[in-house]
């Protein structure tokens, strides 16, 4: 069984800086894709970033390319998103994923509350 432990989240003031930490049991962590989602109320939940196995490769979403930034430590199984110059529209429930089989999420954190004030 797979635990996805997300911390880090607050509220800040737009353009404040916040970093999400994942914290993952098991000894798999290395083996796969994983990746950073959010959901804002009202509104389905959205990809963020993703990062491979190696931390080699990074994708984001249109909306945080050049202000969010993913990384891993696969020695202490954890995912960070460094998110720099917040948004109001930034608010969100942010959530931690393995991606399994097809980049399909297999295992999901309980998420951590980023409120970002105007």
């Amino acid at each position: 069984q797979v635990q996805l432990v997300e911390s880090g989240g607050g509220l800040v003031q737009t353009g404040d800086s916040l970093r999400l930490s994942c914290a993952a049991s098991g000894r798999t962590f290395s083996d796969y894709t994983v990746g950073w989602f959010r959901q804002a109320p009202g509104k389905e939940r959205e990809f963020v970033a993703a990062i491979n196995t190696g931390g080699g490769s990074t994708y984001y979403a249109d909306s945080v390319k050049g202000r969010f930034t993913i990384s891993r430590d696969n020695a202490k199984n954890t995912l960070y998103l460094q998110m720099n110059s917040l948004k109001p529209e930034d608010t969100a429930l942010y959530y931690c994923a393995r991606l399994g089989s097809w980049y399909l999420v297999d295992y999901w954190g309980q998420g951590t509350q980023v409120t970002v004030s105007s």
